[in-house]
């Protein structure tokens, strides 16, 4: 009986010393596992570190990047040599800095294997015991380290821990495996090329990353993904070691469609480029067909029907109410539904094309942004002279059509189908810069998608826009809310000739921050010939009514011919030349001036911006110009930096890609002695920017 005490005492002491208990580190819990509860004498098998990581901090791959330190075993005397090296899973990127620094490393969850060999004079226990160190990081890093102890008896038949090892061999499954095929790197001035010929690579890849085991490429910098019929080709840039290198080593990080990541290791030598490694630029991956495509069709929807009431629309729309009522009151049912429908047609039709400009530009490796159409000043300029004539139009200095009294026979006239049609498209036009504050972080995700699914929600939008004039137009008895035309409906539309003047007005401002006061100007004497060939159409009839259609058309074409002859040039507006709405008295923003400061020790905030930008104007005028917000900015040490895109500029194209949004407004917000923004939301408020300053927000950082 004592004997059997012995043999049963024995036997839950080894199964106890098989656990290790998690050791809380501080901001990752650590604990140490293995695929054996029991162990033989000569055997190899697999234990692992398992960090658990808080939510937002991240730990560090073999080769951290720019910055970091990964995890590493002190092992006490008595382990010594009995771990091997750890077999390291493919890793993700950690950008700190957009464009400028970049880490590799693990968020959630690291399970680090190694092997362990036990020596074949091992008595009754092996002890797998030391001190594990990392580098833990959110906005700041830490250096923490835990103790562990693992203890496995051994004997003459070993044990296998199902659940540990299910585990292990899991990670393990995620390491990367040797590449067949053949890599040669390309060094060049200024780039080099990694190719690499591998039936592994030339599958339905999205995306392609190399991470390298040591230090000689620019970690932070884009690599561009060139795609052939027999492998791949990557665009890298040269970090700042100024010796060229005879090899280069690490792991090809391959993206499938179905979002499935596999990673290839190997060395390359210095060489010439593989053939059928490149040439065709891969298709982005495809949203999920589920309810994300489902969810973002209907917030393209309402954001469509939230545009109705922005100050940038309301102006157009007021020219389709008066038409919505002339036509009611015609009494004829069909041509209030045509009218309805050219409309919505004219709208769809314009987001359509934009969704094609998006598609098509972004295929010849361009970035659009919502509201490009503004970037281009001929076209503003445009925009202005349309806005004043039709200001002239609906101030009664001409007319187009017959009067009130002739409503019906208007209608009949084609010319009334075309104007609904174009009301659509001039809504389209002046809305499309507004939809930011709804959709931002919506279509920063679709226009990365599939040219279907761009369309769709392009599309939507513009059926959302449209919807409320449509259902006027279909809706038994929607219709008898509009009110009797009378002669109200001329005070009425004269006085909506005023918010005309007042946009024509914004968007001069908009040319003259582009291309200078002389644009403004030559646009202004633009305005003034209209004006004059507006009066001559307006004239009496007979001899005069002959001469005002002639002077007045090459009036209009005069004016045109102005604004179009001083934006198409090269001109470039001078400093001083124009009152910038866009940049205030911010510091220009460069990804080096907030690396600069940064380092400083000085908190950044970004406010990317554009004269055209409604939106933009108004957060400025409800917030940003605010005295509090100012003055908090200087109290908390924060610089207040201005990423003006009223021009195109290819670096704030990049930032807003790198962003995933859309389009300006855009606002990052860096707190002192933090590398990683918050992008806060796109309407702003005082009360936001306080709580921002005073650490008492938490916002999306991606």
């Amino acid at each position: 009986m004592p004997r059997l005490s012995a043999i049963l005492w024995a036997f839950f002491l080894s199964a106890l010393s098989a656990v290790a208990a998690p050791v809380d580190g501080g901001r990752a819990t650590v604990d140490l596992i293995a695929e054996r509860d029991a162990v033989v004498p000569g055997e190899t098998f697999f234990a692992a570190f398992d960090l658990v990581v808080d939510p937002d901090w991240h730990v560090y791959w073999r080769n951290p990047g720019d910055a970091g330190l990964p995890p590493e075993a002190d092992w006490a005397p008595a382990s010594a040599g009995l771990g091997g090296d750890f077999v390291w899973p493919i890793p993700r990127e950690l950008p700190v800095v957009a464009g400028q620094i970049m880490d590799y490393g693990f968020s959630d969850r690291l399970v680090l294997p190694f092997p362990v060999t036990v020596p074949d004079d091992a008595a009754s226990l092996i002890v797998l015991e030391g001190v594990l160190q990392y580098l833990i990081c959110k906005e700041i890093c830490v250096p923490e380290e835990v103790d562990f102890r693992l203890a496995l008896p051994v004997g003459e038949e070993q044990r296998p821990n199902e659940t540990n090892g299910a585990l292990i061999a899991t990670w393990i499954d995620k390491a990367p495996t040797p590449l067949e095929g053949e890599v040669c790197l390309t060094l060049g001035d200024e780039t080099w090329t990694l190719s690499a010929s591998a039936d592994a690579l030339s599958q339905d890849l999205t995306a392609l990353r190399y991470f390298p085991y040591e230090n000689e490429i620019s970690h932070a910098a884009d690599q561009a993904l060139s795609l052939g019929e027999r492998g791949a080709s990557l665009t890298l840039k040269p970090g700042l070691d100024p010796e060229l290198p005879t090899e280069i080593a690490g792991v090809l990080v391959a993206t499938r469609a179905d979002g499935t990541r596999r990673g290839y290791h190997f060395i390359s030598q210095v060489c010439d480029p593989l053939p059928q490694t490149f040439g065709k630029v891969p298709a982005p991956a495809s949203l999920p067909v589920s309810i994300n495509v489902f969810s973002i069709g209907l917030l393209a929807l309402l954001g469509g029907l939230v545009l109705n009431l922005m100050p940038c629309v309301l102006p157009v729309l007021s020219i389709k109410a008066v038409g919505m009522v002339r036509a009611s009151a015609s009494g004829n049912t069909r041509h209030v539904r045509i009218h309805g429908l050219l409309y919505t047609f004219g709208v769809v039709l314009s987001f359509l094309a934009i969704a094609g400009a998006f598609v098509a530009l972004r295929a010849g490796g361009e970035f659009l942004s919502i509201g490009f159409q503004l970037q281009y000043p001929p076209v503003v300029a445009m925009l202005a002279l349309l806005m004043f004539t039709i200001g002239l139009w609906l101030f009664g200095l001409f007319e187009i059509g017959g009067g009130v009294q002739n409503v019906g026979a208007e209608l009949a006239d084609r010319t009334g189908y075309s104007g609904a049609f174009f009301t659509g498209v001039l809504a389209a036009l002046v809305g499309a810069p507004c939809i930011g504050p709804f959709l931002g972080v919506a279509l920063g995700a679709v226009i990365t998608q599939p040219a279907g699914i761009v369309f769709l929600v392009f599309s939507l939008v513009g059926f959302g826009l449209a919807l409320p004039f449509l259902l006027l137009s279909f809706v038994p008895g929607l219709s008898g809310v509009l009110p009797k035309p009378g002669a109200w409906m001329e005070r009425l539309k004269q006085f909506f000739a005023f918010p005309m003047f007042l946009t024509a007005v914004w968007l001069l401002s908009v040319v003259g921050e582009q291309v200078g006061l002389g644009a403004v100007i030559w646009t202004l004497a633009g305005a003034a010939l209209i004006g004059f060939g507006a009066w001559m159409i307006g004239l009496g009839h007979g001899a005069w009514r002959w001469a005002g259609l002639v002077f007045g058309g090459l009036a209009l074409l005069a004016g045109i011919g102005l604004p179009l002859r001083a934006t198409l040039g090269d001109a470039v507006a001078e400093p001083g030349a124009a009152v910038s709405l866009a940049s205030d008295t911010g510091v220009p923003w460069s990804p080096e001036k907030v690396r600069e400061t940064l380092e400083q020790g000085r908190g950044v905030f970004v406010d990317f911006t554009a004269t055209w930008c409604a939106t933009c104007q108004l957060n400025k005028v409800t917030t940003l110009r605010k005295a509090a917000v100012q003055e908090a900015f200087e109290n908390k040490n924060v610089v207040f930096m201005v990423a003006d895109f009223t021009n195109r500029d290819p670096e704030i194209a990049e930032e807003l890609k790198r962003r995933n949004r859309p389009g300006v407004p855009m606002y990052l917000y860096y707190p002192p002695g933090v590398q990683t923004p918050k992008i806060l939301p796109q309407i702003l408020s005082e009360t936001l920017i306080l709580s921002e300053l005073n650490g008492n927000a938490s916002l999306d950082t991606r």
